[in-house]
């Protein structure tokens, strides 16, 4: 018998009738997101999209209803309308020749819990963690962990699926992500779907568009140009290293030192972990980043609004909740006034809350560590989180923010401070004793501590050493020692009433 050749043409052309024959196992196919256990947008709509064949009629199916979309060069998209929570159904999709199904579906509301190492940071890691996770039982709850990948260009699948919230699954997600959502369930009495997509160390422009960044000159030259840079100084710096390892090696030395880091290339976050995630139906995201980006705390007074601007104009939903932590404190406690990147990288973050609607901030000023980037006090984080989307994203009215500055009233000596007035609730409050964290300056622009208190909804400032006061700061270093809060228990952002020059200015 004459054995047959085996060619890379037969190979490719025996490929082509085996999927031809069973067309269910290949066309017909979802996102990772459409997994067992996922929870759907309730709403005006709530997307589902994934691929078949050319012209193949898809039906997709859930409580009864049904949509339908035709596949237009391999991709389909159909969308349920009018949502509403309920028992845990099951989804259908179907063609003539295939069908999926995907059981134990929920609808609720969705969040996305993105940024670095401190959403990232797992519950198994987090102060006294063990009696939460213990817990953590609840199938109202589930939890998407994206796989971590970088991408040069746009993916449109992310590895991952749907878990059921309980002790196992918990264990290695968000902390501030659970512990958000677990708060949010409670008060909304809504399933909530809970979607982890973070990298510690991440800079805000890795988790950008590659064009938002080349349309802006500033972010070209600074960014985009700077990367081009470090990247040939790190293929340098490696070269010199591997060398160096050889050498060590040859010897029989014991080689300990570690490789230069690579650096971030602008976008691959976004094009791996973010882009295939849209046009999932969501509520709204949660966001902590920006230790990343603290040297460059000026330049993210534009680059993180950028950001969420990008989110939204990408997901087409409107202007949706964005909710970020302002940064922790961190690094020496110091004994005189002086200028900080991480005050100033804290500041950015509040002007993105004037600068954009629907833009919140939870406050942490109370649960830092100055010897850890990464403080594990994480429930106080989600809690504050979860109080601001209920007053942002649903109709629900308290207070939900400690004190935010407003404006300065010159009293000669003096100065008064006026906080927005949604935000001091019941009354300012001091913990722990008198005011601390105050600090005042003259037109020197010397600033000293200052004594300050409490004059019924605001802050009156003076210091013996600065007769002719002009700004006061409060909060104002890398790891503030400040106690204002309002009597709803909620800490007062720092702040500054200054416009003195920013030491990041430029910075690349």
């Amino acid at each position: 018998m004459r054995r047959m050749k085996i060619t890379p043409k037969l190979v490719a052309v025996v490929s082509v009738l085996m999927l031809t024959a069973n067309p269910s196992q290949a066309e017909l196919r979802l996102p990772a997101l459409f997994s067992d256990n996922m929870v759907l947008q309730q709403g005006p709509a709530a997307n589902i999209w994934g691929w078949a064949d050319e012209g193949e009629q898809v039906t997709v199916s859930f409580r009864g209803e049904q949509v339908t979309a035709t596949a237009s060069n391999g991709q389909w998209s159909a969308a349920f309308k009018n949502l509403k929570p309920g028992a845990p159904a099951t989804l259908t999709v179907a063609t003539k020749t295939a069908s999926l199904l995907r059981t134990n579906v929920l609808v609720g509301e969705v969040w996305v819990c993105s940024g670095q190492s401190n959403m990232e940071w797992p519950m198994n890691r987090s102060f006294q963690p063990e009696t939460d996770i213990a817990r953590a039982t609840n199938s109202q709850i589930r939890l998407f962990l994206v796989a971590k990948k970088k991408s040069d260009t746009p993916r449109n699948d992310v590895v991952g699926r749907w878990l059921v919230c309980s002790p196992k699954s918990v264990a290695e997600f968000s902390a501030v992500g659970y512990y958000f959502g677990r708060d949010l369930q409670e008060a909304r009495n809504v399933p909530v779907g809970l979607i982890g997509t973070y990298w510690g160390g991440s800079p805000a422009e890795a988790w950008m568009r590659r064009d938002v960044l080349e349309t802006n000159p500033r972010y070209k030259s600074e960014i985009l140009d700077g990367f081009e840079v470090a990247q040939k100084n790190h293929k340098e710096a490696m070269a010199v290293f591997e060398k160096e390892k050889a050498d060590a090696q040859a010897k029989g030395e014991n080689f300990t030192k570690r490789a230069p880091w690579q650096p971030w290339r602008p976008s691959e976050l976004y094009n791996g972990m973010i882009a295939p995630l849209i046009p999932y139906t969501i509520k709204g995201v949660i966001w902590y980043q920006g230790e990343s980006n603290a040297g460059r705390a000026e330049q993210y007074r534009s680059l993180f609004p950028d950001m969420i601007t990008n989110w939204r104009a990408d997901w087409r939903q409107g202007l949706f909740p964005f909710i970020a932590v302002q940064l922790a404190p961190f690094k020496d406690i110091k004994d005189q006034p002086g200028d900080s990147d991480w005050a100033e990288l804290r500041e950015a973050q509040w002007l993105a809350t004037k600068k954009l609607k629907n833009v919140g901030m939870a406050v942490i000023t109370d649960v830092g560590d100055p010897k850890d980037i990464h403080p594990t006090k994480k429930q106080p984080v989600g809690a504050r989180l979860a109080l601001q989307a209920r007053t942002m994203a649903y109709p629900e009215e308290f207070v939900s923010s400690g004190p935010i500055y407003q404006r300065l009233i010159n009293q000669g000596d003096k100065i008064k401070l006026v906080f927005e007035a949604n935000t001091i609730g019941a009354g300012l409050e001091a913990r722990g004793g008198e005011l601390k964290g105050f600090a005042i300056c003259g037109e020197d622009q010397k600033f000293v501590w200052a004594k300050a208190e409490i004059a019924g909804k605001a802050i009156v400032v003076s210091s013996p050493d600065v007769p002719k006061p002009v700004a006061v700061r409060y909060g104002w270093s890398d790891c503030p020692v400040v106690n204002l809060w309002n009597k709803e228990g909620l800490p007062a952002s720092p702040f500054r009433t200054d416009d003195f020059p920013m030491i990041t200015a430029g910075k690349k």
